[in-house]
C-alpha cells in the first residue's frame, strides 16, 4: 500500500487535526473539500486549512447527483432533512474515486466516534467503510484507537500508537491538541448542515415536492429570501435586503424571472415555474405586503421585469397591499 493518503479537508477543526496526524507519519497527504454550493462548510477555511498544513487541496463540487440521495435516502434522515449515512457514503465514493486517480492508498476523515448521533457511532460508521467501498481503508485519526486497525495501521504504514483514542461532543481536547500544533485557521464548531435546520428543510421538502429534478442552483435558493407558493407550478422568492435583492437578479433566466419597482425601496421578487400573466398581480401584492406604507411614492408605481416595464396605478395597489398576506413556505 502507497504511504500516501486523501484526505477531507472541511475547514473544521477534526479534519485539520486527523491531518495533521498523518503529516506528523511522513504520509504524503492529497488535500480533498468537496463542496455543496449550498451547504455548511466552508471553503475559504479549507483553503486556509490547507495552506498551514502545506498540503495540496482539490476543490470537487457534488453535482446534481447528490440530490437524489436528499430524495431517497436508503439509510433515512435524522431530525430534519438530513440524510446523514447517506450523505458520508456518496462523499467518500467520491473520495475514493479521487484516492484511486492520484495513486493513494487510503481515505483519511475527522470522523470522532459518538460527536454525531446519526452517522459517527460505531454500527453506522462500519455501514459508511462498506457501502462506499472502502474496507479496510478508511481511517479515522481521532478515533482510531477505539476502532478495529485498518490495513495501514496492519501493514505498518501508520503506528496506530500514535493515533488518538477521542469520542463524545465535546471538542475540548482537540481544541487543546490545535494550540499545542500552533494550528489556528479553523472553522468553529456550528450548528451542522443546512438540512438539519429547520427553516432550511421546510423549504427543501416544499422544493422536492413540486419539483421532478431539483438542481443545486434550486438548493442555494433556498438559503436565500422569503419563499411563497402561489401554486404547484409557481414560487415567489423575496429578498430581504439590497444585496439579496442583487442576487436574486442574478438569477434569473428563461424559467425564472424577476419583478422589481426602481422607484421605491423594497423586495425583489424571483418568480420561479410556469410563469403566467394573471401572477404579476399576485406577486406586486407580495412585494407591496413587505413594504411600509410610507417608502410608497405619491400616485402610480413602476415595475419592471427585464426589459418590459408597466405600472400599477395607486387604486390597485391600495387594494393589494389591504389583501389577505400569503403564508411563507
Amino acid at each position: 500500500m502507497q504511504r500516501a493518503c486523501v484526505s477531507l479537508l472541511s475547514g473544521g477543526l477534526d479534519s485539520l487535526l486527523a491531518t495533521k496526524l498523518m503529516l506528523e507519519q511522513g504520509i504524503r497527504v492529497h488535500g480533498l473539500y468537496l463542496a455543496l454550493s449550498w451547504g455548511c462548510c466552508e471553503k475559504p477555511k479549507a483553503m486556509a486549512a490547507a495552506q498551514q498544513l502545506g498540503v495540496p487541496l482539490m476543490v470537487l463540487g457534488v453535482g446534481d447527483a447528490y440530490l437524489d440521495v436528499i430524495r431517497s435516502p436508503k439509510y433515512g434522515y435524522g431530525t430534519q432533512m438530513n440524510p446523514c449515512v447517506d450523505c458520508r457514503i456518496y462523499m467518500f465514493t467520491l473520495a475514493k474515486r479521487y484516492m484511486e486517480e492520484v495513486g493513494a492508498g487510503f481515505l483519511v476523515t475527522g470522523e470522532v466516534l459518538g460527536q454525531r448521533p446519526m452517522s459517527q457511532r460505531r454500527q453506522p460508521l462500519g455501514v459508511i467503510e462498506q457501502d462506499a467501498g472502502l474496507e479496510g481503508r478508511l481511517l479515522r485519526p481521532l478515533s482510531a484507537q477505539l476502532l478495529e486497525p485498518t490495513l495501514p495501521e496492519q501493514e505498518g504504514i501508520v503506528d496506530r500508537s500514535k493515533l488518538l483514542a477521542l469520542s463524545g461532543r465535546s471538542r475540548q481536547a482537540q481544541i487543546a491538541l490545535a494550540a499545542e500544533h500552533g494550528l489556528t485557521e479553523y472553522s468553529q464548531p456550528a450548528g451542522g448542515c443546512q438540512l438539519t435546520d429547520e427553516t432550511f428543510a421546510r423549504k427543501a421538502k416544499d422544493l422536492f415536492a413540486h419539483e421532478a429534478r431539483p438542481t443545486t442552483k434550486d438548493m442555494e435558493l433556498l438559503t436565500m429570501g422569503r419563499h411563497v407558493r402561489l401554486d404547484d407550478g409557481t414560487k415567489v422568492i423575496l429578498g430581504r435586503n439590497a444585496l439579496e435583492n442583487l442576487r436574486l437578479e442574478g438569477y434569473a433566466d428563461d424559467e425564472r424571472y424577476t419583478l422589481i419597482s426602481p422607484v421605491f425601496p423594497g423586495p425583489a421578487a424571483l418568480v420561479i415555474g410556469t410563469v403566467q400573466e394573471q401572477w404579476r398581480d399576485q406577486v406586486v401584492h407580495i412585494i407591496l405586503q413587505h413594504v411600509k406604507e410610507e417608502k410608497l411614492p405619491e400616485g402610480a408605481l413602476e415595475f419592471r421585469c427585464g426589459r418590459q416595464r408597466w405600472t400599477v396605478e395607486r387604486s390597485a395597489w391600495q387594494r393589494a397591499s389591504a389583501a389577505p398576506e400569503l403564508c411563507q413556505i
